[in-house]
């Protein structure tokens, strides 16, 4: 499966962004999907996961009441909407899919995944 991230840009602080990670060559629809970012000089970083039937979610801490992971199965994409974004979040986001349904306590890990997107770079300025 290919993974398309996109939507992300410059924004003022407080401001927001939604990011879509649409899939291609094959249905995403029976497989865990997360978004993660990496800013600059960090390492990359868990944000947000959803379950493969949409009624499971997990977010870190930081983003938590600020940013909501939801996924659209007829449009093979999954979103990222972020909210009263803050500087500290800007970064290269990406999505990508975990092919164990089962293995939601790991959705945290970037080892878990076994599909990347490109990156999308969000920008927060001050």
């Amino acid at each position: 499966v290919q993974l398309q991230a996109s939507g992300g840009g410059l924004v003022q602080a407080g401001g927001s962004l939604r990011l879509s990670c649409a899939a291609s060559g094959r249905s995403i629809g029976n497989v865990n999907m997360g978004w993660f970012r990496q800013a600059p000089g960090k390492e990359r970083e868990f944000v947000a996961a959803i379950s493969w039937l949409g009624d499971s979610t997990d977010y870190a801490d930081f983003v938590k009441g600020r940013f909501t992971i939801s996924r659209d199965k007829a449009k093979n994409t999954v979103y990222l909407q972020m909210s009263s974004l803050k500087p500290e979040d800007t970064a290269v986001y990406y999505c990508a899919a975990d092919r164990n349904i089962f293995a939601t306590s790991r959705w945290s890990f970037e080892d878990e995944y076994d599909y990347w997107g490109q990156g999308t770079l969000v920008t927060v300025s001050s």
